[in-house]
C-alpha cells in the first residue's frame, strides 16, 4: 500500500472505514424495536435514512413552504426550512438524470461527498506533516466517532468538502477561487457565520504582518499578503453567512424564517451563550455549572496552544477557534453537539502530531471505532426516553 498513488491510499482507508461503520449500522439495526419509521429490524439502507434524512428528502420532493407552518397559538412549527437547499437540490438533480429515488441520490451524494472530503483533508494536512502523519489524520477523521454520518443522507459531508476546499484555497492563498466554494458553503450547512469571522480575522492579521515597522521590507521568499483578494473573500463571505436566511426571508416573507424555525427543535429563543450555563447547571448543579463553560474555554485555549495543534499553522487554528466560538454563541448544547464537532477535522493531524508512535496512532484510531459503536446504537438507534422524547443523533 505504501507504493500506492496517494489518492488510492486515501481512498482505501475512507472505504475501510465506511464499510466498518456500515457493519456497525447493520448490527444495530438488528436490534431496533419500534419507531416512528419502519418496522422493527430494518434493512441497513431504511435503518440510514431516519432522522434528519427525512427532512432533505421532504425538502428534494416538495421544496420549502412559502407560509411557515404554524400551531393553534401562531408557534411555528418543524418544517424544511431548517435543511439548507444545496443538499437536496443534488439529490434532484442526480435523481432526475439516474431515475434513482430521493434516499439513494442523497446518499449517494453523501458517499462521494465524503470521500472528496478525505481527499481534501488529506491535501490540507500536506501543507503542514508529511506523507505519513497526513495519512494517520485522515484516519483519524474517516474514524471519528461520529463518522458514519458522511455514508447516511445528512449534509454533513457535503460540507465538509466544500469547507475543506475553502480552507485549502485559503492556506494556498487562492482567494479568488475560493470565492464560489465559499458561497455554495453557505447553501450547505451554518458554517458560513464562523468562516467569516475567520477570514476576517486573518485578514487583519495579514494586514499587521505587511505594515509592522519589521516587516515593510519583504523578504526574500515570503510570499505577499494580497490583501485585496482577501478583503473580497471576507466580503463574500460575509454574504454567504447570510444567504439562506435572506433566501428564507424573500420566499416567506418573514425576515426571522430562518432562525424561528431553527430554534422549533430547542423549544424555546435563542439567547446566546445561556444554554451552555443550562446545560452545565443540569450536569453539575448551580455552583460547578456555571463554571463549567469557563473551565471548557480555558481547557480549549490550552489545547489550541499545544505543540502539536500550534503545528496546525494560523489559518487551520484561527478556523478552530473561531468555528468553537459560533458554537459557545448559537448553539444548544446537546447529544446532536457531537455530531456538529466535526468541522473541526483540522484538529486529527494535531492529535496524529502528538506521537509518532504506530501504537500510540493504532490504538487512538481503534478507540474512535469502538465509540462509532456508542454514537450508533445510543444516539442513532431510535429509542424513546421515559419522560417523551429522544435523543437525537
Amino acid at each position: 500500500m505504501a507504493r500506492w498513488p496517494w489518492w488510492i491510499q486515501v481512498g482505501a482507508i475512507y472505504v475501510a472505514a465506511r464499510l466498518v461503520s456500515a457493519c456497525i449500522f447493520m448490527a444495530a439495526a438488528l436490534h431496533q424495536g419500534v419507531n416512528p419509521w419502519f418496522p422493527p429490524k430494518p434493512d441497513y439502507w431504511n435503518f440510514i435514512n431516519i432522522w434528519d434524512a427525512r427532512w432533505y428528502g421532504e425538502a428534494l420532493r416538495n421544496g420549502y413552504p412559502a407560509v411557515l407552518p404554524t400551531d393553534a397559538a401562531g408557534n411555528v412549527q418543524e418544517n424544511a426550512w431548517a435543511f439548507y437547499a444545496l443538499f437536496p437540490m443534488l439529490g434532484r438533480v442526480v435523481s432526475g438524470l439516474t431515475g434513482m429515488g430521493p434516499a439513494w441520490s442523497l446518499t449517494l451524494i453523501a458517499m462521494v461527498g465524503g470521500l472528496g472530503a478525505a481527499l481534501v483533508a488529506y491535501c490540507i494536512f500536506r501543507h503542514r506533516a508529511t506523507h505519513r502523519a497526513a495519512l494517520w489524520g485522515t484516519m483519524f477523521f474517516s474514524t471519528f466517532p461520529v463518522s458514519p454520518v458522511l455514508q447516511v443522507p445528512y449534509a454533513e459531508s457535503l460540507n465538509l468538502l466544500l469547507l475543506g476546499t475553502a480552507l485549502l484555497l485559503v492556506l494556498e492563498r487562492r482567494y479568488l477561487r475560493a470565492m464560489p466554494v465559499v458561497l455554495l458553503m453557505g447553501l450547505s450547512r451554518p458554517t458560513g457565520v464562523p468562516f467569516a469571522a475567520m477570514v476576517g480575522l486573518l485578514l487583519v492579521y495579514r494586514g499587521w504582518q505587511r505594515w509592522r515597522p519589521a516587516r515593510r521590507r519583504q523578504e526574500p521568499g515570503d510570499p505577499a499578503p494580497q490583501l485585496w483578494p482577501l478583503a473580497g473573500l471576507t466580503a463574500v463571505s460575509g454574504i454567504s453567512a447570510l444567504l439562506w436566511p435572506a433566501i428564507a426571508w424573500a420566499v416567506t416573507g418573514d425576515i426571522a424564517a430562518y432562525t424561528k424555525t431553527e430554534t422549533v427543535w430547542r423549544g424555546h429563543d435563542l439567547v446566546p451563550f445561556k444554554p451552555w450555563f443550562d446545560t452545565g447547571i443540569m450536569l453539575f448543579g448551580p455552583v460547578l455549572g456555571v463554571l463549567a463553560p469557563f473551565v471548557f474555554v480555558a481547557a480549549f485555549a490550552l489545547f489550541m496552544m499545544s505543540r502539536p495543534v500550534a503545528a496546525l499553522g494560523a489559518e487551520l487554528r484561527l478556523w478552530c477557534c473561531c468555528y468553537v466560538g459560533y458554537l459557545l454563541v448559537f448553539l444548544h448544547p446537546q447529544t446532536s453537539t457531537f455530531r456538529m464537532l466535526l468541522p473541526l477535522f483540522p484538529l486529527a493531524l494535531g492529535a496524529a502530531l502528538v506521537s509518532r508512535s504506530r501504537a500510540y496512532r493504532g490504538a487512538v484510531a481503534i478507540m474512535f471505532v469502538l465509540l462509532q459503536i456508542v454514537w450508533i446504537v445510543w444516539l442513532w438507534a431510535w429509542a424513546p426516553l421515559p419522560g417523551g422524547g429522544d435523543y437525537p443523533p
